[in-house]
């Protein structure tokens, strides 16, 4: 919890490693673990495993954050200019990190000679374009800049109302208080890249950088990822894709299934606790799977919520006897059941103990 994660990369490997006797190992991760020092470390560990007598491949696919696109402006750049941008496209280059500068204030000569005796390691670079989402980011940028802009026009021109004499409503409206305003709302925005407030005149003055907005439109709906596995380009965007398959199955593990907090001591209960949740998860998946089969739109939450309003009820009469109903079913339940291949309970099944009644297969 107090460790960066790019920090936490090797020490993993290393333990997974140890662990299991692993041939090959294909890390896929998000943007948080990019880093040329993560990128050599894996070499290195490479280079250690291979002396060491272990055949082991590590390979990886990793992505590069947004903030550090613009490290890539020429190769984006240049694989924008030699395809369609209207259409998806996926394709690669090589990118070599040779710019990186060290960190040590004492060693930094040293780091840079020892920088320019070793050549830096070239990666594989895989680009995908999606016109979608690059039409998705335009256009909220777009309307960010233009409601930006609307506001610093409707200050500026209460600063020229003012200057001409006409009074208004409440305290007047000075040129350093309007630019600290639209700069810091500039700012929340994130948008202080695009919309320069000049923040040394005596005036409220701002304007927009044309240049800039153009070269962040080119980079927008681009997805850009570092790799050193042999797998075509459109398969290495399939497997980073995956991992949103995971990072789904983390959210419905503490919102739905809510694993945690866990309200045990004994180690053997936490664990028992958390392989039901696990299992949980899978035959949260299995409904997944088989509503997205079924060309069915319901979430695997809101067919739990449907379906738990079917409820089997117990009675007992003041003569002695024991009646046994169930819900009624609507028609839209039923197709549930149908789609998650399951057989509709019955009033017969209503009639039989619950722990007598068989347990339909998932």
């Amino acid at each position: 919890g107090n460790t960066a994660e790019a920090k936490t990369l090797l020490p993993m490997m290393r333990t997974l490693l140890a662990r299991w006797p692993l041939k090959r190992v294909v890390l896929v991760a998000d943007r948080g673990l990019l880093s040329v020092n993560n990128l050599q470390q894996l070499q290195q560990l490479q280079a250690e495993l291979h002396g060491a007598g272990r055949d082991v491949r590590l390979e990886y696919v990793l992505a590069v954050p947004a903030a550090r696109y613009g490290e890539f402006a020429e190769q984006i750049d240049a694989l924008a200019a030699c395809n369609d941008n209207a259409t998806p496209w996926v394709a690669e280059t090589t990118w070599s990190p040779g710019d990186a500068k060290p960190k040590a204030r004492r060693g930094a000569q040293q780091g840079a000679q020892q920088a320019a005796q070793q050549p830096a390691a070239s990666h594989r670079l895989v680009i995908a374009h999606d016109p979608a989402a690059a039409q998705r980011r335009t256009q909220q940028r777009r309307q960010q800049i233009d409601e930006l802009t609307a506001l610093g026009q409707q200050w500026g021109a209460r600063l020229d109302a003012q200057d001409a004499g006409q009074r208004r409503r409440g305290r007047p409206t000075s040129d350093p208080g309007a630019t600290a305003r639209l700069y810091h709302a500039v700012k929340d925005a994130q948008l202080a890249h695009v919309i320069k407030v000049d923040l040394h005149s005596e005036l409220f003055q701002f304007s927009i950088d044309e240049a800039r907005l153009q070269h962040l439109q080119r980079l927008d709906g681009k997805l850009v990822l570092v790799t050193n596995t042999d797998a075509p380009a459109a398969e290495v965007v399939d497997r980073y894709k995956s991992l949103a398959d995971i990072e789904r199955g983390f959210r419905v593990l503490k919102s739905e299934i809510e694993i945690g907090p866990v309200y045990h001591r004994l180690p053997r209960r936490i664990r028992a606790h958390a392989l039901v949740c696990f299992m949980a998860l899978l035959l949260h998946r299995v409904l997944r799977m088989r509503l997205k089969a079924s060309n069915r739109q319901e979430s695997p939450q809101r067919l739990l919520e449907q379906l738990r309003r079917v409820q089997h009820h117990t009675a007992q009469t003041a003569d002695g006897h024991t009646l046994r109903g169930l819900t009624e079913m609507g028609a839209q339940q039923r197709e549930l059941f149908a789609a998650v291949d399951l057989p509709a309970p019955t009033p017969t099944h209503a009639q039989t103990p619950l722990h007598a009644a068989p347990t339909p297969a998932v």
